[in-house]
């Protein structure tokens, strides 16, 4: 019987401080990453501003060429909504939709994703020029976990792994437009 109360004691004790440290862990994060890219920053502006053209850079679009893919409104304006469905489990199934576009500076867009697991994440690219030929390229994540789950934040170098991402999307979207 002292065994099975000292197991006992020892699991909530576990669970407890699992429960304490999610307490303690930062429940948001944010990624951004950039790239100066040798155009002018209207012509950057263009195509970025598109959602369509995600597919030609971004990492995730091209993990699954079977993937698919439905487009509902009109690009590179408010409420366009770009959605997916793959059976790759690193690409899920989810939507983004254009949120706010402030015409040659930024795109705003809300990513729901839905499988493997349900969470919602802000997204933004925005465009600096850095002289008449250059423009720098931001592109920003910012999400969150909700308690206990943020405890994986512990763990997990979302910044590392989303960065990773962003960096590769931004060196293809570079030479698609140089």
């Amino acid at each position: 019987m002292k065994i099975v109360i000292l197991i006992i004691i020892v699991i909530l004790s576990l669970i407890f401080l699992f429960l304490f440290l999610a307490m303690l862990t930062k429940r948001k994060y944010s990624v951004a990453r950039d790239v100066v890219i040798n155009k002018t920053k209207d012509s950057v502006f263009e195509y970025i501003k598109l959602l369509k053209n995600q597919d030609n850079f971004s990492v995730w679009a091209s993990m699954d060429p079977n993937m698919k893919k439905e487009y509902r409104g009109t690009d590179g304006n408010v409420g366009f909504i770009s959605a997916w469905d793959s059976e790759n489990k690193n690409v899920g199934k989810g939507e983004q939709e254009i949120l706010k576009v402030i015409d040659g500076e930024r795109v705003d867009y809300e990513i729901r994703f839905i499988k493997p697991f349900e969470s919602t994440s802000i997204a933004s690219i925005i465009t600096e020029t850095i002289n008449e030929s250059q423009t720098k390229v931001t592109w920003k994540f910012s999400s969150g976990m909700k308690y206990p789950m943020n405890i994986m934040l512990l763990f997990i170098n979302m910044e590392k792994m989303i960065g990773n991402d962003f960096d590769k999307g931004l060196q293809r979207l570079r030479s698609i437009l140089e």
